[in-house]
């Protein structure tokens, strides 16, 4: 059984000259480290760029978000996914399952794309 190889994604390839360097990179799938959504999220991130964001109404808005192809910010650092039927966020080292803390419920922690 062979598992799906994983690359590193430097910032520096995406954003030559980040504001916010660290993590340098992020190990992502094949799949993952081509899509242009995940792309400029990273971008608005390590640009510290949110203009085109917005704190969402209700947590539908996250969902539909995501549905769309996009990935919310959550805390202004970490980008989200939603795969194997789990909440993700992005690390250096892959997706990791997002905590259930109080903090994940306060709809000021996220941004979405207008």
């Amino acid at each position: 059984m062979f598992k799906n190889k994983k690359e590193r994604l430097y910032i520096t390839d995406i954003l030559p000259d980040p504001a916010i360097e660290q993590p340098a990179y992020y190990i992502l799938s094949q799949s993952l480290i081509t899509n242009e959504m995940l792309h400029q999220s990273l971008i608005d991130i390590h640009s510290y760029n949110f203009n085109y964001y917005r704190v969402p109404n209700e947590f539908e808005d996250i969902f539909n978000s995501i549905k769309s192809g996009s990935f919310p910010i959550y805390k202004e650092r970490y980008p989200i996914g939603y795969f194997g039927g789990k909440l993700m966020y992005l690390e250096s080292y892959g997706w990791k399952a997002m905590p259930c803390n109080r903090d994940i419920f306060k709809l000021e922690n996220w941004l979405i794309t207008n």
